[in-house]
């Protein structure tokens, strides 16, 4: 099969690897007709997160058409359109019973900490993603979700991720009718967060980037108020001043290691890996809320340290909230929002390029180049394998 492989930081490349076989009675395999570059693939990308090993595939938002089932596999059936939330978790621990999706405690050997992803190195389990023809899903009965006929193949594959990873940040901000939220980033995270934020009853809703071409982006889409931080001398003297100096009520982290606008941040973060990476956004938005405020980090940070305000998070008395987002739990409500009109999730996708041309897709991507928002990947025949595998389910 054609798959993207990482060959180092900036390096990766479309190659011919093994097809994925069944390896447990529960398995899938799946053939690919969509996948995404995430903004989290970047930091594997640029050499962020530890344990990327040189082989490795990414790609923890896909969607495509079952091939293959194993013997223990009830709930689907080869010809079924699934889309694969990136979780890769049991069902039936802990913390799955309790719809934690993201802190699956039996998926994971290499770590009690971080949960199972498709595509995000050994550190999150090993499993290799979609950005390839074929991959193989491990509990194939407990993951994966049929895709409602009336769901378009492009809002499905971003229900993966981006859609439900925006939902709970604005969810773990606890949202009250008329809350003013404020989103550092605005990327598809960011984005999805603010229209999120609207739907749980925000009253104001501002994003905070640095590029002009996503701030206004994300100004149409989400129907908010943008700051460009690059304009501004002292952010959390900024929202202040914006909320007559009581600060927001929420503020979300939708950004993480990569965050640029503190000089010293990124050298010690993102270019000395001193920490675990650039803690920026995290200290505008544990100084920007008021107090008695709400935190709400969905943003990727590295297993090490982070030099982060704590103290003023203790002083002002702030509730935070972080986590990997729970995907199959959001999907009901979400796929509820698209059929109303709410949401829209395909309206975020501007580039559409084929697999064999991942290492052009991740250059474009990673430089923000060519007004890039959301890339999709096409795999090669994707839309004669799903027409074909469509009639043989007939």
């Amino acid at each position: 099969m054609l798959a993207m492989n990482y060959r180092g930081p900036y390096r990766v490349r479309a190659e011919h690897k093994p097809d994925p076989v069944i390896e447990h009675p529960g398995d899938a395999i799946v053939r690919v007709t969509r996948s995404c570059i995430c903004g989290s693939d970047l930091h594997l990308y640029h050499g962020l997160v530890p344990d990327t090993r040189v082989g490795h595939t990414f790609g923890h938002e896909f969607i495509g058409v079952v091939e293959e089932v194993g013997p223990g596999v009830q709930k689907l059936k080869v010809g079924d359109k699934v889309l694969v939330p990136f979780n890769v978790f049991c069902g039936s621990c802990f913390f799955c019973d309790r719809e934690l999706y993201g802190n699956c405690h039996n998926m994971n050997a290499q770590s009690t900490a971080v949960g199972s992803i498709y595509g995000y190195s050994h550190t999150a389990g090993g499993y290799d993603g979609g950005q390839a023809e074929l991959v193989r899903v491990p509990m194939a009965d407990v993951g994966p979700m049929i895709i409602p006929e009336d769901i378009h193949d492009d809002d499905a594959v971003l229900l993966t991720d981006a859609v439900p990873t925006g939902y709970q940040a604005a969810e773990m901000g606890d949202i009250k009718e008329g809350d003013t939220v404020v989103v550092f980033g605005a990327g598809p995270v960011g984005i999805f967060a603010a229209k999120s934020a609207w739907l749980m009853g925000a009253g104001r809703v501002i994003v905070v980037d640095h590029i002009e071409y996503r701030l206004e982006f994300v100004k149409r889409y989400a129907q908010c108020e943008i700051v460009n931080f690059k304009e501004v001398r002292d952010m959390a003297e900024h929202i202040k001043k914006m909320t007559d100096w009581m600060g927001a009520d929420v503020c979300i982290d939708a950004v993480g290691c990569e965050a640029s606008g503190n000089a010293m941040q990124s050298l010690t973060g993102r270019y000395l890996m001193a920490q675990a990476g650039s803690a920026t956004a995290l200290h505008w938005c544990i100084n920007s809320v008021r107090k008695g405020g709400n935190v709400s980090i969905v943003g990727v940070y590295g297993p090490t340290f982070n030099a982060i305000p704590i103290g003023n998070a203790l002083n002002k008395g702030l509730t935070m909230r972080m986590n990997q987002a729970s995907v199959r739990r959001h999907l009901p409500r979400l796929i509820e929002h698209i059929r109303a009109g709410r949401l829209n999730p395909k309206e975020i996708i501007t580039h559409r390029v084929p697999l064999e041309e991942v290492a052009d897709a991740y250059h474009i991507f990673s430089g923000k180049l060519d007004e890039c928002i959301k890339t999709v990947l096409i795999p090669p025949n994707a839309n004669q394998v799903r027409q074909v595998s469509a009639s043989t389910a007939n």
